[in-house]
């Protein structure tokens, strides 16, 4: 048996209890089997809890982001052996990392270099690839455009600046509280815009000389999405991860176009798209490159238990985090 931190129904982070009865899964063909040694703490982790799946059997193990061993392979798996030191983002729909052992398929999982711990490798998939997708995959960031970048100081507006600034951005804006504002500089932002005192569009759009900006990155939800097309620049693009605008015909005169996309990181595991979830280890590869040579802060600033990840999830929430939250966990 194993220990684990399980939900028994739909509920707040608060419901989540830790157990010690948890039968060891196995992996079937074409899966591997981790023994968990970190685990990412992210906010899908929280709002999945709040709301369950319909495919979820409880009680259910939460935890999308796992950095570990390899502890077994399933049949028809060549690419991985025991002792292999692995990371992925796994499956929401499927039990996850909070836990001594994991499930994941093998065609989703990234070796982890020498010299990336484990706490550092579990920090990043779900925040730092949602970013990595949005400003290299999607929007195909340039040297020379700017870019909005809003909450700045959680995991994917942290990963995001640095990523900007690696691309040669001109401008990098972001939003932040002014007790975050020295953490968000540090990243590489140049204006930092405090959203609960300043008017964050009529600032912009001030810094830019009207023109607004060429890119913006939205993690917040639909109504600012909303509000992020009045100050897109000519051919500007919007990425969205939590909700995109209702209303897009009003924002898009034929002297104004630009492109929108809609992000999420998770899908590629129900697209039915082979292709698709292969991309994740590229992308993870990638990352782990630009962490290795130091280009990528990984962001962790506090390492918890096991024990403790309800109680971080539950900071996660209230949405006061800077940076990112592990748990270890062997």
């Amino acid at each position: 048996m194993m220990k684990a931190v399980v939900l028994t129904k739909p509920g707040a982070p608060d419901t989540l209890t830790v157990v010690s009865d948890q039968p060891i899964p196995k992996p079937k063909a074409g899966e591997i089997r981790v023994r968990v040694h970190a685990v990412g703490l992210n906010p899908v982790d929280y709002k999945l809890a709040m709301n369950g799946h319909p495919r979820w059997e409880y009680p259910f193990i939460p935890g999308v982001d796992v950095a570990g061993v390899v502890d077994e392979v399933g049949e028809g798996v060549s690419q991985w052996y025991i002792g292999d030191r692995v990371v992925y983002h796994g499956d929401f729909t499927k039990p996850g990392g909070f836990a001594e052992y994991s499930i994941t398929t093998a065609h989703t999982v990234a070796a982890i270099p020498d010299g990336i711990s484990f706490e550092d490798a579990a920090a990043f998939p779900c925040a730092g690839l949602t970013a990595y997708q949005a400003i290299l995959r999607k929007m195909h960031m340039r040297p020379g455009q700017s870019i909005l970048i809003h909450a700045g100081s959680g995991g994917v507006g942290g990963y995001a600046i640095q990523l900007a600034k690696l691309c040669g951005a001109s401008t990098i804006i972001t939003t932040a509280s002014p007790q975050n504002e020295e953490y968000v500089r540090g990243l590489g932002a140049d204006i930092v815009i405090d959203y609960n005192t300043e008017e964050v569009y009529a600032r912009v759009m001030s810094v830019t000389d009207g023109q607004g900006v060429d890119l913006i990155l939205n993690s917040v939800n639909r109504a600012t999405a909303q509000k992020d097309l009045s100050i897109l620049s000519f051919g500007g693009q919007l990425a969205c991860i939590a909700g995109a605008p209702e209303t897009v015909a009003d924002f898009q005169p034929s002297t104004k176009t630009f492109t929108i996309h809609k992000l999420m990181l998770g899908g590629a595991h129900g697209s039915g798209n082979r292709k698709e979830e292969e991309d994740l280890p590229v992308m993870m590869e990638h990352f782990l490159s630009l962490m290795l040579e130091k280009k990528i802060d990984p962001l962790v600033k506090q390492v918890i238990s096991l024990d403790e990840i309800p109680y971080g999830l539950k900071r996660l929430s209230e949405k006061h985090v800077q940076g990112k939250i592990v748990a270890q966990i062997s």
